[in-house]
């Protein structure tokens, strides 16, 4: 099997953003019946939870045209330019494994009644650059109470649409399909963690994982899990899609570590998309003060 895997520094040009909008999943993410603030208030309000109170979020067109999604191609430009062949409603949910209510959701119904957070959060790539990206969705302990998994859930597993004819970058064997990432529970649980449905107060499109897709700020990029199918909850850690391909290089974790050097690079400094200059990476990208405690006791660079 071939492997590609993401350069040092990205290289491409960014293209014009591309416009698609699946207003029924939008609505009911952006909570119209539960919460009576826009998210534009919502998460202007809760930039004091780990978010990126000075730094300034990266350009909608940057978010929106720069993009990791192998699905559409492993160019930065190439999932605006070919993300129009996904068709994201009706878009339906599995889930499955140690949980009391395993079912086929629709995504509206799935995180209906659940309340709408936003979240400007920093974004660090593996490949060393980094965005501030304004999200909007729910709470991943929230949808997780919702299914009420079972005492024997240890893990959760998050996996990709498998659609050669929508997402044509399958059909490469630059990685074992479908994209499959997991968390542990507890990592699911923290407040930070999000299911994010939107961006900048608007939908997200398809080259940033739409309609639903996994959002873990003190971890690399690549954890997020884009236009998910399937939850599945797990006794035993799941077999994930970067770790699977290349072991030595992505691990189960990917926790934001600047000490641990890439096999192939430095993770010490990292360069904001839209900024020249490069700076220092942050333990947990910023995020220790919330989420260290999580891994007491752990030899981080053994489990990275």
């Amino acid at each position: 099997m071939l492997i590609r895997r993401p350069p040092e520094l990205p290289t491409r040009e960014i293209t014009d953003e591309s416009l698609y909008l699946n207003r029924r999943v939008w609505l009911a993410a952006a909570g119209m019946a539960v919460s009576a603030l826009p998210t534009s208030r919502l998460w202007a309000k809760t930039l004091a939870l780990g978010a990126a109170q000075d730094d300034k979020p990266t350009s909608y067109k940057d978010l929106t045209t720069y993009n990791n999604f192998y699905e559409f191609g492993t160019s930065k430009d190439e999932p605006a330019r070919n993300a129009g062949t996904l068709r994201t409603s009706p878009w339906t949910i599995s889930v499955e494994g140690e949980v009391k209510k395993p079912a086929k959701y629709d995504l509206a119904d799935l995180i209906k009644g659940i309340a709408t957070v936003g979240r400007t959060y920093r974004h660090r790539c593996v490949e060393g650059w980094s965005m501030v990206i304004p999200w909007n969705g729910i709470q991943l302990k929230d949808l997780i109470a919702k299914l009420e998994p079972t005492s024997n859930a240890k893990f959760v597993e998050f996996t990709t649409l498998m659609d050669e004819k929508q997402m044509p970058g399958q059909r490469s064997g630059v990685l074992p399909w479908p994209y499959v990432e997991g968390l542990r529970l507890d990592e699911a649980m923290h407040p930070l963690a999000l299911i994010a449905t939107g961006i900048y107060d608007k939908p997200l499109l398809n080259q940033n994982g739409a309609p639903l897709r996994l959002v873990t700020p003190w971890k690399y990029g690549f954890k997020g899990g884009k236009s998910i199918v399937r939850i599945r909850f797990l006794r035993t850690q799941p077999a994930t899609t970067w770790n699977i391909a290349a072991p030595d290089e992505y691990g189960f974790y990917a926790n934001v570590n600047p000490a641990v050097d890439h096999p192939r690079w430095s993770q010490a400094r990292e360069r904001r998309i839209g900024s020249l200059l490069k700076q220092a990476t942050l333990p947990f990208n910023g995020y220790a003060d919330q989420v260290a405690s999580l891994y007491t006791g752990m030899d981080l660079r053994k489990n990275f």
